[in-house]
């Protein structure tokens, strides 16, 4: 059974495309055939990330427009078999999405794949509505700061009044949380929200917590997905994700800041 994961936040720049980039490749790697979805159209990304742009001949809504298959329009990694992406379009508007041509690409996507990963565009325009319509589970995206966070909750309450499993009295989306850029020594200065105070809030599983590391814009900027980089802790917390994310028992880990030697805090380095 095919399962559509929407990621999604009710505020821009919190690592939605990030996100959808490592958990699209991370399920891949463990063996499930995944296609990711740029729903942003006008704003493509995610071929970017994916180190794909060059590749882009046909896209998402050339296949809506019936001006291109979807076989025409979508990119297989290089890096990861059983990994496509279906780019968006960057000269269309956002108007160029329809719910009945977004339903049936995906109805052709769940012949052929294990999770189709959608990359909604943030807030809640046209693209973000019908990137979420259709989901199974969603990855609700948030950095540990209010606004991100009430942002976050708005987006919640789309999920469980606007989808299609809402409309058909269905078991409601599975809702799954992932905070990004988390730095434990700001928490304890009083600086950022806590783990605990995000999950109060949005009251929502805890799928997992990524540190905020430079090595996440390094590897946009080479277009690798994170999750390839095993050695930062932002790829290892990714990873962690994607685990959990398919049932496995993960513990938690960078939720504490790390504690500095002597010589770390006389020259200040970091053990």
């Amino acid at each position: 059974m095919t399962e559509i994961i929407v990621v999604t936040s009710g505020k821009g720049g919190v690592g939605k495309t990030t996100t959808s980039a490592a958990v699209g490749t991370g399920l891949a790697l463990k063996g499930h055939k995944t296609v990711i979805i740029d729903f942003d159209v006008g704003l493509r990304n995610l071929d970017l990330i994916m180190n794909c742009e060059r590749r882009v001949v046909f896209d998402f809504v050339n296949v809506i427009k019936g001006e291109s298959t979807l076989k025409q329009a979508l990119i297989k990694d290089k890096r990861v078999e059983n990994l496509y992406i279906l780019p968006a379009s960057q000269t269309r508007d956002k108007d160029a999405l329809t719910v009945e041509g977004v339903q049936n690409i995906l109805d052709e996507l769940k012949t052929e794949f294990d999770y189709i990963v959608c990359d909604s565009p943030a807030g809640i325009e046209k693209g973000a509505i019908i990137a979420m319509y259709f989901a199974d589970r969603a990855i609700v995206v948030t950095n540990p700061e209010i606004s991100s966070v009430r942002d976050s909750d708005r987006i919640l309450g789309i999920l469980h009044s606007k989808t299609l499993r809402a409309e058909q009295g269905r078991e409601p989306v599975q809702e799954n949380l992932l905070l990004t850029r988390y730095d434990p020594e700001r928490v304890e200065k009083g600086e950022m929200l806590s783990v605990q105070d995000v999950e109060e809030i949005l009251a929502i599983p805890l799928l997992g917590v990524i540190p905020e590391s430079k090595a996440v814009l390094r590897a946009s900027n080479q277009g690798i997905p994170i999750i390839h980089d095993a050695e930062s802790d932002a790829g290892q917390a990714y990873e962690d994700a994607v685990r959990r994310f398919l049932g496995e028992n993960v513990e938690h880990r960078f939720l504490s800041a790390v504690k500095k030697g002597f010589f770390s805090r006389m020259f200040g380095g970091r053990q």
